[in-house]
């Protein structure tokens, strides 16, 4: 059973406000537990993209299994861990069962069956790979963290905040962009893919550039990767292409436009800071969040 935590963007603005996108792996078992937290941003590996047999066998080297198994007792909080041969039996039985559930998908995809199906049965026992972005952890530490929660997610929410505690976020400047995924190396490939079919010569300009960058961040985080379901590095044609058929075309999947995002001039009013842009930032209060940048995505009342 794996719970990690990284972050892939930290930034705060000439505001102060710390905007922080983090790349998780946790059991699925807890994911409706995380889901519950709506100021965050999201986007989440899909059982429905990735191949039977590869989560069989992700399921096989690394099953999601409790961390605590605790004791019944009325209410929501298990009690005094099982020890000696009931606890051992426990923990058998439940891999007894992903075995079977195992044995079920590979029947049914023998059979013809859509991964989108078969993989639902194999969920109990797998990871899923999670990008979030917020202005605004307090809420969720403080619950996530409390003794009551449930022991997997209280692992992951200690982690996060130490990784917080020990990071310093980028401080970024009006004009610039928080962009996950986009590694320092990215930028050489984006400049080519801008300069090619150019009929001038001229280098393209940074705002070309963040462009591109936004794109390609976008489709990054719809993955929740660097990579390609099957581990290969996506060329910036790719990742375009992702894109386009994300948040240009119609019906509008712009999710994973929710990430990318620029500061947002404040004025401070004694202790209260009023917004030039506050229309444009859904959840990420100060700053200028990509999605709300979208065509018919927000329409003044």
């Amino acid at each position: 059973m794996t719970i990690t935590t990284k972050i892939i963007a930290d930034s705060i603005s000439p505001a102060s406000v710390r905007l922080t996108t983090f790349q998780l792996r946790y059991p699925r078992f807890i994911h409706a537990e995380f889901m519950t937290h709506r100021l965050f941003s999201r986007n989440a590996s899909s059982s429905r993209a990735i191949p039977v047999a590869r989560m069989i066998e992700d399921l096989r080297r690394d099953p999601a299994m409790p961390i605590y198994w605790g004791g019944h007792q009325p209410g929501m909080q298990a009690g005094a861990e099982l020890t000696g041969s009931a606890l051992q039996q426990c923990k058998d039985e439940w891999l007894i069962a992903m075995n079977m559930a195992i044995e079920s998908a590979e029947f049914m995809v023998s059979c013809g069956l859509h991964k989108q199906i078969a993989n639902r049965i194999l969920e109990p026992w797998a990871h899923i790979n999670v990008v979030v972005t917020a202005v605004s952890w307090q809420n969720f530490f403080a619950l996530r963290s409390h003794p009551d929660a449930q022991p997997e997610i209280k692992m992951l929410s200690d982690l996060m905040k130490e990784e917080m505690r020990l990071t310093v976020p980028h401080e970024c400047r009006e004009g610039e962009w928080h962009l996950p995924y986009i590694l320092d190396s990215d930028w050489v490939s984006l400049k080519a893919y801008a300069k090619n079919g150019r009929i001038t010569r001229d280098e393209p300009s940074y705002d070309e550039l963040v462009k591109l960058a936004r794109m390609v961040s976008v489709a990054r985080c719809a993955r929740v990767s660097y990579l390609t379901h099957d581990g290969r590095q996506t060329s910036v044609e790719e990742d375009m292409a992702l894109a386009e058929k994300l948040i240009v075309t119609t019906p509008l999947h712009a999710s994973p436009a929710e990430h990318q995002a620029t500061p947002d001039r404040g004025i401070q009013h004694g202790l209260e800071i009023s917004w030039m842009n506050p229309q444009l930032h859904g959840n990420l209060t100060g700053w200028i969040q990509f999605r709300k940048m979208l065509p018919s995505e927000f329409v003044q009342g």
